[in-house]
């Protein structure tokens, strides 16, 4: 909260762990922001964000000279910026996953994700592939979930998935909802969460390890109603990421609790 509050006005919701943290996480989608949106986007809202994906595979599309400046501007701030699973999916597709790791810490990165949303790879597979990111000098989140909504693996498959990475070092894994938050996941066609999905999920994985994708202003007010205002989220655009501190604080009417 702004100090030119302090002492007037106390957040509606309490206990949300301040920064650095490790448990309330926001992590925001950038699909393309500019180096100076991306500036404009951590002078203001840099207290309110945990890491910074690079979505899909966007982060070949950068010219080096500015991805280089984003990934220094975001550690500026002490926050982790990483390019999307999907990235690392092609390299592991091309036989390239070493290099790929390799690369990333050549250009500054300290974070990779490791994911199969779209390609099949067995678990002892990812393991692997954790474990040879970590040697590699990186932190690893990983993603469970598949990106076609016809092909959505059952929640036992999801949490057998979840233990392996997080044993494997794994620091969070997030739960695959698409930028899209329908159909995919814990959320049925109309982005609505299915209650039968997310308590089997919630229920066997350690919440403060689990990032929900969570890209829709109703998810985000579900999950902070359901879990406290430090429940993990992530694919959060970037215009709202001050509007989902303010739904953690209790200063928007989804999630202020009068009683």
């Amino acid at each position: 909260m702004a100090e030119v509050w302090q002492g007037i006005i106390a957040p509606p919701l309490k206990g949300r762990i301040a920064k650095p943290r490790t448990y309330g996480i926001t992590m925001l989608i950038d699909k393309g922001l500019s180096e100076q949106e991306t500036a404009n986007l951590l002078e203001m809202d840099a207290g309110f964000v945990d890491l910074l994906k690079l979505s899909f595979g966007t982060t070949a599309l950068y010219p080096g000279e500015i991805l280089t400046r984003k990934i220094q501007l975001a550690a500026t701030y002490g926050i982790p910026i990483y390019p999307g699973g999907t990235f690392f999916e092609i390299a592991l597709w091309q036989d390239q996953s070493q290099a790929y790791f390799d690369k990333l810490m050549d250009l500054g990165f300290k974070w990779v994700e490791v994911s199969d949303g779209s390609l099949e790879i067995p678990v002892s597979q990812r393991a692997n592939a954790i474990k040879r990111a970590l040697c590699s000098g990186l932190r690893v989140i990983t993603e469970v979930g598949k990106k076609d909504n016809v092909q959505q693996p059952d929640e036992e498959i999801l949490i057998q998935t979840a233990y392996s990475d997080l044993e494997a070092g794994a620091v969070w894994v997030i739960i695959e909802a698409r930028e899209s938050g329908q159909g995919i996941g814990i959320y049925d066609g109309k982005g609505q969460v299915i209650p039968e999905k997310l308590e089997k999920l919630s229920s066997r994985l350690p919440l403060e390890r689990v990032i929900w994708e969570a890209p829709l202003k109703s998810q985000q007010a579900k999950l902070i109603n359901e879990f406290g205002p430090n429940v993990n989220l992530g694919n959060i655009p970037p215009a709202e990421a001050m509007a989902l501190e303010a739904l953690r604080l209790g200063y928007r009417s989804d999630t202020w609790k009068m009683n």
